[in-house]
């Protein structure tokens, strides 16, 4: 396994240019457990493995005391200094419309707001709502608690939302029950709702500041949740892969294994006791059938990860010491998995592009920890662009060939933001968002623009403000960001060459929301459309507890932007709503929508409908959808 990203990169070969469409099965598969024992014997090997190590951890915690007591009687030999810093341990099915903003076409992904017919679906403070929309109507219609009658949601969280059909999914985390919280609910054509049943998934807290959980894939419910593997309990099944459906009396002994040995499996890496193991685990649900049924796939590896969902596979990365990395494919039809040594950290799941070549394609940095909570932020070190062929893909014993790896520019430094737009890599730092002295001089920041599937050169577009958000607009891009306290909007033309096309920008202002969803773009021709994005003032910061302020409209002509207003929230005091759960916008609570000609912001408990007249969005009208507290509980 290459040792460092950096000597990897000072090995690499340009990739020759004009890649072609290749085969993308892999020429070999990871190998399953055969068979329960064969599981159960690893299993006991390790943790006879960790007992030994925690023996070793106590002698040398015991000598180390006992040194100590020594050393406050007497004054040490000249020698044991050196001796005892010796001894130190190491370091161990898409909808006619849509308002979800996805990085891959056809790859739905859980989010706050959804479409389904003449209705729109929110998703807020656990409780879900119904808005018609349809027949240019703007009128409450139904609410419902998003987590089972007789449950206890005190714990848990409600965040993530899809649809499929008539069957309205909720996703959230009970920390007091330990698991994914699947909640099924009936939506019909007049857009009432009515609770179905709910389901607990083992899994460990999958919450990332820029990832979301679940996936909606033809038909099938994807998740992506990690497990670890607590090798000093005495049964470490009980941290396996397993479903429960709810029930009020429900109890542990009700989770039922979801995968078997035969779809467990790991790679010829000795497992890292003390840096700990985790089951990257893959479930699909299929939601065809009403008594929903999952299976899981799980690959062993080290607990940083990162994950991306394309249409045919999930793909995992796992990091370990160093920039020792491995990258596990996990096809979604439940065939074996394959996998790459490889070096590095990707930022997040905009890192990767599965392409049409039947390429792979990952920004990497020479070390990360993986898009658990905010750790997606952070990374650090010398940058490259990874491009392998899908059939390269094996058993976990091949390394990505040293000329894979095309070094890049730029120190990945903290925040950094990437995307593919078209033929284009794109991917730049934020630089220092939380100044908004506009009396203060502002350092210009580069957006580095590659073309990813070849190799030729990488340019550095001077910016005079940073990278906070990167977007595609058609085939063209927008990067959103800082100077001072205005906020800037770049058009970028990504034709034979990367250029800077046009720039608006919004005095005293500030992006809203930061996760992907909250930008949208509706493309009215090849070259024309409608921009929306929440903001806040420049004295604001975007807060988990803060009300939703306005969404901001531009017009893209021809990549030059000019603004068409705004439209705002109601001033005042947030209703009192009586909330029960997830009382916090850990998502963001606005996003820009557009509908059936129709332009909308959901902001909060309200949503508005504006017009376009004369060049300018006006407010036609507003509803509030928010519940009352008296009747809430």
């Amino acid at each position: 396994m290459p040792s460092a990203l950096k000597i990897t990169l000072m090995l690499s070969l340009l990739l020759s240019a004009g890649s072609h469409a290749a085969e993308t099965a892999p020429r070999k598969t990871l190998a399953p457990f055969a068979s329960e024992q064969a599981l159960s014997s690893y299993l006991q090997q390790l943790q006879a493995r960790q007992a030994a190590l925690l023996r070793e951890q106590r002698q040398l915690q015991r000598a180390t005391s006992q040194y100590a007591a020594q050393s406050m009687a007497a004054p040490p030999p000249a020698p044991a200094a050196p001796m005892m810093a010796k001894a130190a341990p190491a370091a161990s099915a898409e909808a006619a419309e849509s308002v979800t903003n996805v990085q891959t076409a056809g790859v739905d992904e859980g989010g706050i707001v959804k479409l389904h017919g003449k209705h729109l679906v929110m998703l807020r403070r656990g409780k879900l709502f119904t808005v018609q929309v349809g027949g240019n109507a703007l009128l409450p219609v139904s609410s419902l608690d998003a987590f089972a009658p007789g449950s206890d949601p005190s714990g848990s969280w409600y965040d993530e939302m899809l649809i499929d059909g008539d069957t309205v999914v909720v996703i959230g985390y009970s920390y007091s029950r330990g698991g994914t919280e699947i909640g099924l609910f009936d939506v019909n054509a007049d857009g009432k709702l009515a609770y179905r049943a709910t389901y607990h998934l083992r899994s460990n807290d999958y919450y990332s500041s820029r990832n979301y959980a679940s996936r909606l894939v033809g038909g099938k419910l994807v998740f992506y949740s990690p497990l670890s593997l607590n090798l000093r309990r005495g049964d470490p099944f009980g941290g396996f892969p397993a479903l429960r459906r709810w029930r009020p009396d429900a109890v542990p002994s009700d989770f039922k294994r979801i995968a078997p040995a035969t779809r467990i499996y790991r790679t010829d890496e000795e497992a890292e006791i003390g840096a700990g193991l985790t089951l990257h685990t893959v479930t699909v649900c299929d939601l065809a059938q009403r008594d929903m049924r999952c299976a899981a796939t799980a690959v062993m590896g080290p607990q940083g990860r990162v994950f991306y969902v394309s249409g045919e596979s999930v793909f995992v990365w796992t990091t370990r010491r160093g920039s020792d990395s491995g990258v596990f494919r996990i096809p979604l039809d439940g065939s074996a998995p394959s996998a790459l040594k490889v070096a590095g950290a990707p930022v997040d799941q905009f890192s990767f592009l599965e392409s049409a070549d039947g390429h792979l394609n990952v920004l990497l940095r020479a070390e990360g920890q993986g898009d658990a909570m905010w750790d997606g932020a952070r990374g650090r070190g010398d940058m490259a662009l990874l491009r392998v062929p899908l059939a390269s893909f094996s058993d976990g014993r091949d390394s990505a060939p040293a000329g894979s790896y095309k070094a890049l520019p730029g120190g990945g430094g903290y925040g950094l933001q990437n995307r593919y737009v078209g033929s284009y890599l794109l991917y730049g730092n934020p630089g220092n968002p939380g100044r908004r002295q506009a009396d203060q001089a502002w350092p210009r920041q580069p957006l580095y623009a590659v073309r990813w599937a070849d190799a030729g050169s990488v340019q550095a577009l001077s910016l005079p403000h940073g990278v906070e958000r990167i977007e595609a607009l058609g085939d063209d891009a927008v990067v959103i960001g800082a100077q001072g306290r205005d906020l800037h909007f770049s058009s970028i033309r990504l034709g034979a060459q990367a250029a800077i096309a046009a720039r608006y920008i919004r005095a005293d202002a500030a992006q809203g929301e930061s996760r992907s969803h909250g930008f949208f773009y509706k493309p009215q021709t090849a070259s024309e459309g409608m921009i929306g994005l929440p903001i806040l003032g420049a004295d604001e910061r975007p807060g988990l507890n803060k009300s939703a302020a306005s969404v901001l409209y531009l017009r893209n002509s021809g990549l030059t932007l000019t603004a068409l207003g705004a439209l705002a929230a109601r001033p005042g005091q947030t209703p009192d709503d009586g909330c029960r759960a997830s009382c916090v916008d850990w998502y963001g609570n606005a996003r820009p929508l557009f509908l059936q000609g129709r332009v909308f912001a959901l902001l909060g408990y309200e949503v508005v409908e504006g017009a376009l007249r004369d060049g300018q969005i006006r407010e036609v009208r507003r509803i509030s959808y928010a519940p009352i507290a008296s009747t809430a509980r």
